[in-house]
């Protein structure tokens, strides 16, 4: 009988610690789209976290103003995230924000919007006057 130990060796680790993903996740401040960026890149996801996470940490703006920033990017027309939206709404309003700076950011971020009007309106007139050029050949 063999009256040594095997040994066997140590799992692998689960990957790097992500403390700030963990908090995120924790307060429902993730992003379940997120999940395959974290699961193939966990260190790189957990530092880009990190830089977002900046303006909370660094206490320079009030988060009240932070989570009206917060609405505006996630109502834009350009990223359009409606959980973020609600998310970041009912902080700001839980901050003291009133329903007037809320609308009024709201209001604000549709200006996104009318760029595509401002690039892509003439552009419209210009193809539809060659067309027309084209034609009266």
């Amino acid at each position: 009988m063999n009256t040594q130990t095997e040994s066997f060796p140590a799992p692998p680790p689960k990957g790097p610690a992500t403390p700030v993903v963990d908090r995120m996740r924790a307060r429902g401040a993730w992003n379940p789209l997120w999940d395959g960026l974290h699961e193939m890149d966990p260190a790189w996801t957990e530092q880009f976290m990190a830089m977002g996470m900046q303006p909370w940490q660094s206490g320079v703006l009030e988060p009240k103003f932070i989570e009206l920033l917060c609405i505006a990017l996630d109502a834009a027309a350009t990223h359009m995230y409606a959980p973020g939206v609600r998310r970041h709404i009912r902080t700001a309003l839980d901050l003291g924000a009133t329903r007037e700076e809320i609308l009024e950011v709201l209001k604000l971020t549709t200006l996104v919007g009318i760029h595509a009007c401002n690039i892509g309106v003439p552009i419209l007139v210009e193809e539809l006057a060659a067309r027309d050029g084209a034609t009266a050949d």
